[in-house]
């Protein structure tokens, strides 16, 4: 998937950010440069792989250390909201961004 200088524009819109013509040049650049790491990575068969947790567990055992799951906080929703400009039944209120 190869990336356009139209679609590095319109990306660079989105984002709010003003690139002069070097730097869309350079952005393109990069960004074809991920697009063919990650296609690179999707074409290696993984099927029976199992996740990792860790990068280290690849080398050696690794024992994830839990903590206890356990209410550590005391509950200041209503101390939290105060300066919120809308809240309704505990929750905050804000406009409504799609139609």
């Amino acid at each position: 998937m190869a990336l356009t200088p139209a679609d590095v524009s319109r990306i660079a819109h989105l984002a709010r950010l003003e690139l002069s013509s070097a730097e869309a040049d350079a952005m393109l650049t990069q960004l074809n440069g991920f697009f063919g790491i990650v296609e690179q990575m999707s074409a290696v068969d993984t099927r029976g792989v199992e996740p990792l947790h860790t990068p280290l567990s690849a080398v050696q055992d690794v024992t994830l250390r839990l903590r206890e799951d356990r209410v550590s906080e005391a509950n200041e929703r209503e101390r939290n909201q105060l300066s919120a400009p809308a809240v309704e039944d505990g929750l905050f209120l804000v406009p409504r961004v799609i139609e």
